[in-house]
């Protein structure tokens, strides 16, 4: 398998680059830093050139995708963390599908989070396009906001493309990690406006995932195994949404 994996460089997405590799698969890594293809998620223009070089590095042909480049809540501007857990990962996700529709079982995989059950898409402002006037009313818990947004709006777009890319024989489905020790969740521990409710809220399995762990069920979606599994977001939180909602699933 060919497999690209934005994020690569740490946390989850270094873990699930590993796992790859050791499976015998050639991985292509997309990051800032230490990867194969160094691009910036941020702007259309920089997830363009990171859709070009991919699909010129592996000669338009991918068997597997895993999106897993994303911002915490902690970062100072909340409307890169949209751009980049949103926006960016749309296009890439686009970007890449005529690849996928090329390779052997391909499917791929969109690292969301538990906090994208904090919004319904009805009451997510990204829906309308109003997120920069409800950023501006939020203050400074504004990438708290801007965090859960972009999650629920990658996952209901995830969701939204089950049908046309079952069609082309592309399988597509969504993680929801909770609290996994990475370096996103270490920003915002060291945060003051979110570290001490971070630290605070323990989940029914009472510790922090490992990236690892999360890259098992990625590796998992990705394989043949997981062959009729399609438009599906499977929590891996240690049981926080059944805790918060029981009757909501």
């Amino acid at each position: 398998m060919t497999v690209v994996v934005t994020g690569s460089a740490s946390g989850i997405g270094a873990a699930t680059s590993n796992a790859l590799r050791a499976a015998g698969s050639e991985v292509v890594g997309v990051d800032l830093r230490d990867a194969d293809i160094i691009a910036d998620l941020s702007s259309s223009e920089g997830a363009q050139s990171a859709v070009d070089a991919v699909l010129d590095r592996c000669g338009g042909v991918l068997d597997g995708v895993v999106l897993c480049a994303g911002l915490g809540p902690h970062v100072p501007d909340p409307r890169l963390i949209i751009a980049v857990n949103y926006h960016g990962t749309v296009a890439l996700l686009d970007g890449l599908f005529p690849a996928l529709q090329k390779g052997a079982n391909p499917a791929a995989v969109v690292v969301s989070s538990v906090a994208s059950t904090h919004v319904t898409w009805d009451e997510n402002p990204i829906a309308a396009g109003g997120e920069d006037a409800a950023l501006a009313a939020a203050g400074e818990y504004g990438g708290a906001l801007a965090y859960a947004w972009s999650k629920n709006a990658v996952t209901v777009n995830v969701r939204k493309r089950a049908a046309e890319w079952a069609g082309a024989g592309v399988r597509l489905n969504t993680v929801a990690p909770g609290s996994i020790d990475t370096p996103l969740l270490q920003g915002g521990l060291d945060d003051p406006r979110f570290g001490e409710a971070i630290r605070n809220f323990t989940a029914p399995i009472p510790r922090r995932g490992t990236p690892d762990e999360i890259a098992s069920l990625i590796l998992y979606l990705l394989g043949p195994q997981a062959g009729f599994v399609h438009g599906a977001q499977f929590m891996i939180d240690g049981g926080v949404d059944a805790l918060t909602r029981p009757t909501k699933f």
